[in-house]
């Protein structure tokens, strides 16, 4: 028992008061640190994050059922009007030598042909195939090499963050398989929902492919090779959505990492202060 716990007036502690080297190298490199932290928060406050969630919908209900396809293929050595676009699907839609918003380019001086189309397909299971269908006389060994430029389905989305399987097939290479084979592209359609800040939706769809090539015949010999896309949707749907972080949320962390680090700063200056003081004592022969 000791009447001094009864001073109101304590003392500030000394090493509250006595300023040190290790105490202005240790503030020094405090408050390098609560900069670097603060600029790391608001670097994250600043960007924007993107969430992504699955659910089972179709999320373009105001597409009238269609999905709009952007295909840009090259066969160098097949002649420009001999190249024709077929759709057909299981709603019983079967057009040969589709035409509206499609151009094909001579390559190769007239040798061979790049096609580049926009179209639409019913949301139901079908397929488009690249063939000499529609040409008035069919070739003898029309030759299928080729190389896909692009094949992209619903709205182009250019998003850094976002990384998936919007155009699966580009740099498609079979300029070195065989001439008179055929080729399947297997597609695995997955409708995708892009939302911005501002709440503006985009709709675009990804898809998985597998393909295979060979040579079909009939009763009545080989048949004509095609280069077939042939789709079917999943019924699962990918949503992306852009968020930023709430104010109070980078509030409460710049708080968090000033009184931290002024804290835990304070507690590592008290004990080197204390053991520095103890030290000086030993030395002085006034500690046993």
């Amino acid at each position: 028992f000791s009447s001094f716990r009864f001073d109101i007036y304590r003392k500030v502690p000394k090493d509250l008061t006595q300023p040190t080297y290790t105490g202005a190298i240790i503030s020094v490199c405090c408050c390098l640190f609560i900069l670097f932290l603060f600029l790391s928060e608001l670097t994250g406050f600043i960007a924007t994050e993107i969430v992504n969630e699955l659910y089972v919908d179709d999320p373009d209900k105001d597409s009238g059922g269609k999905i709009e396809v952007n295909l840009n293929i090259s066969l160098p050595n097949l002649h420009c009007e001999l190249v024709g676009l077929d759709i057909q699907d299981e709603m019983g839609r079967h057009e040969v030598g589709h035409i509206d918003n499609s151009m094909k380019i001579p390559l190769n001086n007239g040798d061979g042909c790049r096609f580049e189309g926009h179209f639409s397909i019913n949301k139901v299971p079908g397929n488009f195939h690249v063939s000499t269908h529609s040409a008035t006389a069919q070739p003898q060994n029309p030759d299928m090499t080729h190389i896909i430029h692009k094949l992209s389905f619903g709205d182009k989305l250019q998003v850094h963050n976002v990384h998936g399987a919007f155009n699966a097939l580009e740099g498609a290479d079979k300029l070195s398989s065989n001439p008179l084979a055929s080729h399947d592209y297997i597609l695995k359609i997955v409708p995708t929902v892009y939302e911005d800040m501002s709440g503006k939706q985009r709709y675009s769809y990804q898809y998985t492919v597998a393909n295979k090539e060979y040579v079909a015949y009939s009763h009545t010999g080989r048949i004509i090779p095609a280069i077939w896309f042939r789709y079917d949707l999943s019924p699962i749907t990918v949503k992306y959505t852009e968020r930023r972080q709430p104010l109070y949320r980078f509030i409460t962390s710049i708080c968090a990492i000033i009184g931290g680090t002024f804290t835990v700063a304070g507690i590592l200056d008290s004990c080197i202060f204390t053991a520095s003081e103890a030290w000086k004592k030993i030395q002085l022969g006034k500690m046993q």
